[in-house]
């Protein structure tokens, strides 16, 4: 199973509420009406709230958030190639509300790390629960495979073991691979900044009170300092999002 992700900026002159209605309204049933046609299993919206990462982020100064992320799971990557050409019929309507060259894209494998089964922790606008959405890049030190290994083998064990006291429902580290696909798309999107090394994708119950927020605060200066390790915060970005599911086939097996 492997995701494209795509964080978008809106175009220029554009307000957060009309790029994302439009991405939301029109852009969403265009994909969804071409999904089969991409073997695309699955299509999320990720809406960014503004506002919500608050002053005084201990990680220092950080790229701005960007206005949403799309998420398309396919079987594989040979799954994708075997679509017919659909492409250009998207980005031509994402050239109407996108800022292409300021959004990148790539493609990634999902590591779960905090994952109750069934997966159905969801952002829904009617819900109390945020996905936190991290876009990280290594430090300049480290390869992108070193940086890989020690966020998947060390600081996700960290923030598994401290789950209950950050008040963590689900959290799923997403790793960016090198793919031809990749430079076809950033040269057909005509992108000009760089791919992420991958991003930290949690969510977070705000109608949940956190019983001991001592502990509370002890883990996240835990989990900010094993960060320093191997994340570049200037080179990165956070926010707190809504999932709007678009399209969905990839149904839970269940037993009888």
């Amino acid at each position: 199973m492997i995701r494209i992700t795509f964080l978008l900026r809106r175009k220029e002159g554009m307000e957060l509420g009309e790029f994302q209605t439009y991405w939301r309204e029109q852009h969403g049933p265009l994909v969804a009406s071409l999904a089969d046609n991409m073997n695309c299993l699955r299509y999320v919206q990720v809406h960014t709230l503004p506002g919500t990462m608050g002053q005084g982020n201990p990680r220092g100064e950080m790229e701005p958030p960007y206005d949403g992320v799309a998420e398309l799971w396919f079987e594989s990557v040979e799954s994708m190639l075997e679509a017919p050409g659909v492409g250009s019929t998207l980005l031509d309507d994402e050239r109407k509300f996108i800022d292409l060259p300021t959004s990148p894209t790539w493609l990634a494998y999902e590591y779960p790390q905090v994952n109750p089964t069934p997966e159905d922790i969801i952002a829904t606008e009617e819900s109390s629960i945020v996905k936190f959405y991290y876009p990280l890049r290594h430090l300049k030190n480290l390869s992108e495979a070193d940086a890989q290994l020690y966020w998947r083998t060390n600081h996700g064990p960290i923030i598994r073991r401290q789950a209950t006291a950050s008040g963590v429902k689900r959290y799923i580290q997403v790793h960016r691979f090198d793919s031809e696909i990749e430079a076809h798309m950033r040269a057909e999107r005509g992108t000009t900044v760089d791919a992420y090394t991958g991003h930290a994708e949690l969510w977070f119950d705000t109608a949940a009170s956190v019983s001991d927020p001592v502990a509370a605060r002890q883990a996240n200066a835990r989990a900010v300092a094993d960060e320093s390790k191997f994340i570049d915060f200037s080179r990165s970005s956070m926010w707190h999002g809504k999932e709007h599911v678009v399209v969905d086939k990839m149904a839970y097996e269940t037993s009888s």
